[in-house]
C-alpha cells in the first residue's frame, strides 16, 4: 500500500519531467540527425553529417573555453562559499536570517538586469572602473569589459548563491562540537577544518559543484554582454546557429553535445553516491 502511495505521489513530478524535459531533449537529439534545410528548418531523411560538422577543429577552442570557464567558476564559487557556509551556521539566528536574505535577494531581480548592471560598472566610464582608476589600482586606459576576466567575474557573481545554499544546508546538519573535540585532541584549526568539517559537508560540496558547473556550461548571456568575440562559449554558438544562421539541425547537434556534458557528470555522481551508500551498508 505504501509503495502504491509513493508511486501516486511521484507521478505528477514524473509527468512534468517527461513533458517538459525528456520529450524536448529527445526532440533536440533527434533533430541533430536531420539534414539542414535552406528555409531554416530540418530537411528530409536522416544523416550523420551534422554531427560530423560539430567535430570540426574550429569548435575545439570554444569547447575548451566553455570547460575551463565552467571549471574555474565552480572552483571559485565553492572556495568562496565554504567559509560563508561555515560562518552562517555559527552566527546568531537573527544575523543568519538576514545574511540568507541578502544571498537570496539577487534571485528576485531579473537576470538580464543584473548582467547589464555589471556591464555598466565595468564600462570605461562606469562607477567601478572610475573608482579603480582614481585609486590607482588600474591605468586610465585599462579595459575591464569585453574580456575573459569580466566574463569570469560575472559568472562567479551570478552562480555564487548556487554554491552557498547547498553548502549551508550541509553545514547546518554538521555537528559543530566535533570541531571542538578535534581541537581538544591536538588538531590545529586548519587541520580540524580539513580533516573533520570538509568531509562532514562533502555532499554539500558535490551538490554545489554540480549545480554551478552545469549552470555555467550552458551560459550564453554573460559572454554575450560582458565578453568579447574571443570569449564565446558553446551556448553562444548554439544561439548563433539557431537564430543567426537558422540552422536548427546544427544548433541541435551542439545542444545535444552540451546535454551529454551535463548529464554525464550528474550520472557519474549518482553512481558514485550509490556505490558509497552500498559500502556504508556493508
Amino acid at each position: 500500500m505504501s509503495r502504491r502511495r509513493e508511486t501516486l505521489l511521484t507521478l505528477p513530478s514524473l509527468a512534468w519531467m517527461l513533458v517538459f524535459f525528456a520529450i524536448p531533449a529527445g526532440l533536440v537529439v533527434a533533430m541533430a540527425f536531420r539534414p539542414s534545410d535552406l528555409r531554416g528548418g530540418a530537411g528530409e531523411g536522416w544523416t550523420l553529417e551534422t554531427l560530423r560538422t560539430v567535430a570540426r577543429a574550429d569548435y575545439l577552442p570554444v569547447v575548451w573555453r566553455t570547460v575551463w570557464m565552467s571549471a574555474a567558476t565552480t572552483a571559485l564559487c565553492v572556495t568562496i562559499a565554504l567559509p560563508v557556509a561555515f560562518h552562517l551556521v555559527r552566527v546568531a539566528e537573527l544575523w543568519r536570517r538576514m545574511l540568507l536574505l541578502l544571498i537570496i535577494v539577487p534571485f528576485l531581480t531579473n537576470f538580464i538586469i543584473r548582467v547589464f548592471a555589471w556591464k555598466s560598472l565595468l564600462h570605461p566610464e562606469g562607477l567601478l572602473t572610475q573608482a579603480l582608476v582614481r585609486g590607482g589600482v588600474v591605468a586610465e586606459d585599462a579595459l575591464l569589459l569585453n574580456n575573459a576576466g569580466a566574463v569570469l567575474l560575472v559568472l562567479v557573481y551570478t552562480h555564487l548563491p548556487f554554491a552557498i545554499l547547498p553548502l549551508y544546508a550541509a553545514a547546518e546538519k554538521f555537528e559543530m562540537p566535533l570541531l571542538d573535540a578535534a581541537r581538544d585532541l591536538g588538531a590545529g584549526p586548519l587541520r580540524a577544518l580539513a580533516g573533520v568539517w570538509l568531509p562532514g559537508v562533502r555532499r554539500g560540496i558535490v551538490s554545489a559543484c554540480i549545480m554551478v558547473f552545469v549552470c555555467t556550461l550552458g551560459q550564453y548571456v554573460i559572454p554575450q554582454f560582458v565578453g568579447g568575440p574571443q570569449d564565446e562559449m558553446l551556448g553562444n554558438k548554439i544561439t548563433q546557429r539557431a537564430f543567426g544562421d537558422r540552422n536548427l539541425p546544427h544548433a541541435s547537434a551542439l545542444a545535444a553535445c552540451l546535454l551529454m556534458a551535463v548529464l554525464v557528470p550528474m550520472l557519474l555522481t549518482a553512481l558514485w553516491r550509490r556505490a558509497r551508500g552500498k559500502e556504508a551498508v556493508s
